[in-house]
């Protein structure tokens, strides 16, 4: 962990806790060893850090390459985990760059929407991740963020700000789906499904 992570996480915890007093469910679903794929929803700039800080483990995460262009951007976001990924192809580069983090045992965070949605609703999934999961074969932990597109209003009040863990996909789930696009988009499709429902155990709870 470079120190440059490890301040943001810190920062981030602590403005998370106190500033916009978030809520976090579901962390004894994280597991302590092991590499595995953590899938979130993604509604705001902020989402990487929340779930970088929240996770309770070095976290890496796919980062569009464009974040990369200039020399105080690309110093900033490879000391905080982030790998690079050209948007819109197949970067196999990327791919096999994540999939190798997770052989090493590393956490690794994805969007499955492929970008933050605008407008808080969710995205349909891409292949990518139903592509890496089936490649992987490791656990897969959803996760749900509510709030963070409106910091503002949490920090009156007026809004909640909560992270969600819920239970791994286990080793051998892809197991079922074929390796093509078919069953990437059927992996997909699932953990998106499991994140939605995410959404609705915790705005019964916040």
């Amino acid at each position: 962990m470079t120190t440059v992570y490890y301040i943001g996480e810190q920062l981030t915890l602590l403005l998370t806790k106190f500033v916009y007093r978030i809520k976090v469910f579901g962390q004894e679903n994280i597991p302590n060893e092991r590499g595995f794929i953590l899938a979130s929803n993604h509604i705001s700039y902020f989402d990487p850090p929340i779930v970088g800080a929240w996770t309770k483990r070095e976290v890496f995460f796919m980062a569009k390459k464009e974040l990369f262009s200039n020399p105080l951007s690309r110093w900033l976001f490879r000391n905080t985990n982030c790998l690079p990924v050209k948007r819109g192809v197949f970067d196999r580069k990327a791919i096999e760059l994540f999939v190798n983090k997770v052989r090493e045992g590393h956490v690794t965070v994805i969007f499955p929407e492929g970008t933050r949605t605008k407008t808080g609703d969710f995205l349909p999934p891409k292949l990518g991740i139903g592509m890496i999961a089936k490649q992987l074969n490791c656990p897969i932990i959803p996760a749900y963020i509510h709030g963070s597109n409106r910091l503002g209003a949490c920090f009156f009040n007026r809004a909640k700000l909560s992270m969600r863990y819920g239970k791994p996909l286990e080793p051998g789930w892809t197991d079922q789906f074929q390796a093509n696009k078919e069953g990437y988009s059927a992996i997909a499709h699932e953990v998106m499904g499991r994140i939605k429902a995410l959404q609705k155990e915790s705005l019964n709870l916040i």
